[in-house]
C-alpha cells in the first residue's frame, strides 16, 4: 500500500485498527512513533547494485491506555512527514514489536489495516545458478491426455 492509499482509507474511518497476520489486533492504544523514509542501497549476490525506498511506520504499544490515535491525527502526521522529509508516494512498511521487531507489508480489508508477511528472496537467481522452480504436474492430468496419433509428430 502506498501513502496516497492509506490517506484515502483513513479519511473514511472513525477508528484505526491494525491486524497482525495471525488475526489478532494490535492493541487499540498503540502509537505511531515514527514515520520516515528508509533508503536501502545494496549489492545483491549477483553483483547488481540496487536501491530501494519505502515509507516506514513504527507502531508502538505503550501503557498509555487513555489515548487512541484517530484517523485525522495520523493523516496529519503523514502529511507533515511528506512535507518535512520530502517523501514521495512510496510503498509502506510497518515495524511492530513481537518477539523481535517485525517488518510487515500493509493492506486494507475495508475495516482493518492488515499487516502482511514479508519474505526474503534471492534477487539474482539467474546469476547464482539457482534453478527455476519446475511446474508441478498431477499424474492424473497426464493420463487425461490423448495418446499420440501415428504420423502426428508428437512422438
Amino acid at each position: 500500500m502506498k501513502l496516497s492509499e492509506i490517506k484515502q482509507h483513513l479519511s473514511t474511518l472513525k477508528t484505526i485498527a491494525f491486524q497482525l497476520p495471525d488475526g489478532s489486533l494490535v492493541p487499540n492504544h498503540f502509537h505511531v512513533t515514527e514515520v520516515g523514509k528508509v533508503t536501502k542501497n545494496f549489492i545483491d549476490c549477483g553483483g547488481t547494485v540496487r536501491n530501494e525506498e519505502v515509507v516506514n511506520f513504527q507502531l508502538w504499544n505503550a501503557n498509555d491506555y487513555d489515548h487512541r490515535l484517530h484517523p485525522e491525527k495520523l493523516i496529519h502526521i503523514i502529511e507533515l512527514s511528506e512535507k518535512v522529509l520530502n517523501i514521495p508516494d512510496l510503498e509502506i512498511e510497518v515495524e511492530y514489536q513481537g518477539n523481535t521487531i517485525g517488518k510487515y507489508g500493509l493492506d486494507f480489508d475495508g475495516t482493518n489495516f492488515l499487516l502482511t508477511t514479508k519474505q526474503t528472496d534471492c534477487l539474482a537467481k539467474d546469476n547464482c545458478g539457482i534453478p527455476t522452480e519446475k511446474p508441478r504436474v498431477k499424474l492424473s492430468d497426464l493420463q487425461k491426455q490423448t495418446a499420440c496419433e501415428p504420423n502426428s509428430g508428437c512422438c
